[in-house]
């Protein structure tokens, strides 16, 4: 029987298996979805689709308000030059890179946009001076000392499902399905509550990213000043998962017994429940030597290893009635026995910290969100903008609610093509303002604006009035 510690799945739950998953759902490059009723644009042919995408759909309106955090009015403690210190990098056709990109409102980046039809659209930090005047700074440049350096910027976490293909036996490299985009819910729902709970931060943009990822910006003040450090710092808190050893077989994690309380909490309310629902149902680790004997290499009583590397080789059942699915009832017995060992009643013998640890390390090491670290550890890293377009997939970059995040499916996200023809659809006029609302963007723009956007624009006017009323009370100078 299972632990406290270590619980089972429940007896007569049947194996979880996200609605609608199966290979017939794996998305692949050749496999896109494709919009209901007249299709005037086709899938596929998402580069042409590019320069009405920008044209009509693109929210850049919502985009520049968000970056400039409250600086693109008229109010009298504004930074007027904030946005336009912004760098923008754009990714052209034949994978040529136009970096120190900087516009001063969503007049001049629309514009920019349907001129260079970029592919993608990545965001760098605000630097202390436009960025496209970037020469006039530095060694002989006409700005003497003055360094041309980034000065704020979003803390940004990347976890890319190719990070998990050890432990994924549905799909592998680019192709994502229902079956192993659980590992992403785990991640959003582990970091969204650390990164607020354990940190204090409080404005989280989750968006995805396309294709087979998921991107999180963190917005507070606080958060964008943050030196490289900090940064590193932060990222190093999740950095559970550390790879494997020098053989290549057996994974490492950083634990500690007791576990960290943040780690504990992630563990109870998140990994133990998908392990045992979710993520061994769904791809079926323990019925495939490939991915059982890892598993098996790290539990540290030798005899427990050779006696279940044994049973499970030799294709021994375990599934029963009550627990249906082998690689759960396989993990229960795991359970019971390491559980027993652990247990000095009879011999007396006191087990070692990694044996009581083991268990715990199995699950850290497959189902523990595995972050991209140097995407997160330095101020001026590029990363892929909310709202662009895959230009391999066609689906775009869409914001997602983290609270809930186990409801979010990949294969329903809209593509270009898709808006397009609801656009048509919808009877929209060329050039008329916020078109995108006649679309499958409106849902996208609604979950930015509710879960993110809403909170940080008051935040952000509530700053300029203290700045005001700061001002107005400051003492005056009489000569």
């Amino acid at each position: 029987m299972a632990t406290a510690s270590h619980p089972a799945a429940p007896a007569a739950k049947k194996p979880k298996v996200d609605a609608g998953a199966g290979a017939g759902d794996m998305e692949t490059d050749d496999k896109e979805n494709t919009a209901k009723g007249a299709n005037t644009y086709a899938e596929g042919d998402v580069h042409d689709l590019m320069k009405l995408y920008y044209a009509r759909l693109f929210p850049a309106r919502s985009m520049m308000k968000w970056l400039s955090y409250g600086n693109d009015g008229k109010h009298p403690q504004a930074d007027a030059g904030f946005t336009q210190r912004r760098e923008f990098c754009f990714t052209l056709d034949g994978d040529i890179f136009c970096r120190y990109q900087s516009f001063k409102d969503e007049k001049e980046l629309r514009a920019a946009l349907k001129d260079k039809t970029p592919s993608k659209i990545d965001l760098g930090p605000v630097f202390n001076v436009d960025p496209a005047k970037r020469m006039a700074y530095g060694a002989g440049g006409a700005g003497g000392d003055r360094v041309f350096a980034p000065v704020e910027r979003e803390f940004v976490m990347d976890i890319d499902m190719t990070d998990y293909d050890d432990v994924r036996s549905c799909c592998s490299s680019a192709n994502i399905c229902n079956k192993c985009w659980p590992l992403m819910t785990i991640a959003v729902k582990i970091i969204d509550r650390a990164l607020r709970e354990d940190f204090g931060f409080k404005h989280l943009l989750w968006v995805y990213s396309g294709r087979r990822g998921i991107h999180v910006w963190v917005c507070d003040k606080r958060a964008r000043s943050m030196s490289n450090e900090a940064r590193a710092a932060v990222a190093e808190y999740f950095s559970v998962y550390k790879g494997t050893d020098a053989s290549g077989t057996v994974k490492r994690v950083s634990l500690t017994t007791p576990l960290h309380p943040s780690l504990k909490r992630a563990y109870d309310d998140v990994l133990a429940p998908y392990w045992t629902d979710t993520i061994l149902p769904n791809q079926g680790l323990l019925e495939d030597e490939k991915f059982f004997e890892p598993i098996l290499a790290m539990i540290p009583d030798a005899n427990i290893r050779d006696e279940f590397a044994s049973q499970w080789k030799s294709g021994k059942k375990f599934a029963t009635s009550a627990c249906p699915d082998e690689s759960v009832a396989r993990w229960n017995k795991l359970v019971q026995k390491v559980d027993a060992a652990n247990n000095p009643g009879k011999s007396g013998k006191q087990s070692s910290f990694e044996m009581k640890r083991c268990l715990f390390d199995v699950v850290f090491a497959h189902a523990y969100p595995r972050l991209d670290v140097e995407v997160s550890k330095h101020m001026n890293h590029l990363l892929k903008a909310p709202f662009c377009v895959h230009p391999k997939t066609g689906r775009v970059c869409v914001p997602m609610d983290p609270a809930k995040a186990e409801s979010f499916d990949p294969m329903t996200v809209p593509t270009v093509a898709q808006m397009l023809n609801e656009l048509d659809a919808a009877g929209g006029a060329a050039g008329a303002e916020d078109e995108y609302e006649l679309t499958s963007m409106k849902g996208a723009v609604d979950t930015f604006n509710a879960t993110f956007w809403d909170a940080l624009d008051k935040e952000c006017k509530e700053e300029l009035a203290v700045k005001a009323r700061d001002v107005a009370g400051a003492p005056t100078v009489e000569w």
